[in-house]
């Protein structure tokens, strides 16, 4: 199973841009040859590739999930 993480623009250079995936301060270096990404924008990341852009309400109902199956997660440990 693939999955696709959310996250958002915060630097370009060329076919590559930095990726911000939130609360946890993690970023990446991540293809957007895929899709036109802009700074700012929220893209689904997959395999290091920028699948889809998102609007600011998908890509909040989307964290909004991330964030709830993390709370259940940490309360498994």
């Amino acid at each position: 199973m693939c999955l696709t993480i959310p996250g958002r623009v915060v630097g370009l250079s060329g076919s590559l841009a930095s990726v911000d995936y939130g609360e946890d301060g993690v970023r990446n270096n991540v293809n957007i040859s895929l899709v036109k990404a802009s700074l700012g924008d929220y893209v689904l990341v997959q395999s290091g590739f920028a699948v889809k852009l998102l609007s600011q309400s998908e890509a909040a109902e989307v964290l909004e999930m991330w964030k709830a199956i993390r709370e259940v997660d940490a309360e498994e440990i």
